[in-house]
């Protein structure tokens, strides 16, 4: 994907969750480089967050490798069509999922789509994710502490939980954490402190689910050039 925008920053302001046409540039989520060599043959994956950024870029490469996916998002719903778009292009099948993940309902519900739509849970991948900038402790406000949490690592718990008992030995969990779970950035408290939980409970889950077959990994990303990093940038301009 692009490397982050430098400073100066393009002028860009977006409310939240963020539109992927918008940003300037433009991210490549690999869509002209990536090639598959169908790896994932006949797998059937979730990915959340998949409308734009990590969970795009993820989607694209494994339709590509032949798996059929359901992507879910908040509400972006031009940017999830795109995504679908580009799925089906791959010859893959893509079901759509809008909806809050800090909902415990609402990930079960994503859970049993993949099973109705898909016919199977191979893969699961927890992407989704808040973040904000905040100089201050004093800043961050309860219910910005508690959404943070709730949609970063409540939502990786719930949909996990659902997933699980229908996944098959061989099956793969992949968790987004962050380089801030080992290098905290001050300014994002509430994000890195999710993010070092994430890891916490990946390794963890790992263990619980060894004798099931099942593996559990996390991937800690540095700067990307996504919705969630542009709106950092703009409020530490």
């Amino acid at each position: 994907m692009n490397e982050p925008a430098k400073p100066p920053f393009p002028k860009q302001k977006q409310p939240m969750p963020g539109k992927t046409d918008a940003m300037e540039p433009v991210p490549d989520h690999g869509e002209k480089s990536y090639r598959g060599s169908g790896r994932l043959a006949g797998k059937k994956a979730i990915i959340t967050g998949a409308d734009s950024g990590i969970g795009r870029a993820v989607a694209i490469a494994y339709a590509r490798e032949g798996a059929d996916l359901l992507i879910a998002d908040l509400n972006e719903h031009d940017d999830a069509k795109q995504t679908e778009k580009l799925i089906k292009d791959a010859g893959r099948k893509a079901v759509l999922v809008s909806g809050d993940v800090q909902n415990a309902d609402h990930c079960r519900g994503i859970v049993k789509k993949a099973l109705s739509e898909l016919g199977g849970i191979d893969i699961l991948v927890n992407n989704a994710a808040h973040q904000a900038t905040f100089e201050s402790i004093e800043d961050i406000s309860d219910d910005e502490w508690e959404l943070t949490f709730k949609v970063n690592i409540h939502a990786m718990f719930y949909l996990t939980k659902a997933a699980v008992p229908h996944m098959r030995p061989g099956s793969a969990i992949i968790n987004t954490a962050s380089i801030n779970s080992d290098i905290p950035n001050p300014t994002l408290l509430a994000y890195a402190t999710t993010k070092g939980a994430i890891q916490n409970f990946t390794a963890g889950l790992a263990q619980l689910l060894a004798e099931k077959g099942i593996r559990a990994n996390t991937v800690a990303p540095g700067p990307i050039w996504t919705p969630l990093s542009l709106r950092r940038c703009l409020r530490m301009r």
